[in-house]
């Protein structure tokens, strides 16, 4: 199974630089209408501009345009150095949300919110020891 999360945002271009300074990587596809990273072997994250989606899947699509900002969906990245995931985010513009802390659930986790509203959560081994 491969998996394709795809991001509608308001600027592809701005989007992929940043999404490529925070991944450290370049995309595997930008073209007008698609920009795809490949997070690994059975995940690809792909940015795909706000306007014209409705026009491409139908009437019955809530117009993205109109959640402007607002959170519609959180990327849970577990890696094993999330705190230089996150300081990249927030020095290529993102909005700190939590720094990273030992969470309930086991993780290390810090989280920020990139241009358009969405969540990105850098996550690693938690420690008991906090």
């Amino acid at each position: 199974m491969i998996v394709h999360s795809i991001l509608y945002v308001s600027d592809q271009k701005k989007s992929c630089e940043f999404y490529a300074h925070v991944l450290g990587q370049s995309p595997r596809l930008d073209v007008p209408g698609m920009t795809e990273f490949q997070l690994n072997s059975s995940h690809v994250l792909g940015l795909m501009p706000e306007k014209g989606i409705k026009t491409l899947l139908g009437e019955k699509m809530p117009d993205p345009c109109l959640g402007a900002g607002i959170p519609r969906v959180e990327l849970y990245i577990r890696i094993e150095n999330p705190e230089d995931f996150l300081n990249r985010a927030i020095d290529n513009g993102a909005i700190l949300i939590s720094p990273i802390l030992n969470r309930n659930w086991g993780d290390r986790a810090g989280y920020v919110m990139d241009f358009d509203g969405h969540i990105l959560a850098f996550a690693g081994e938690g420690s008991m020891n906090d």
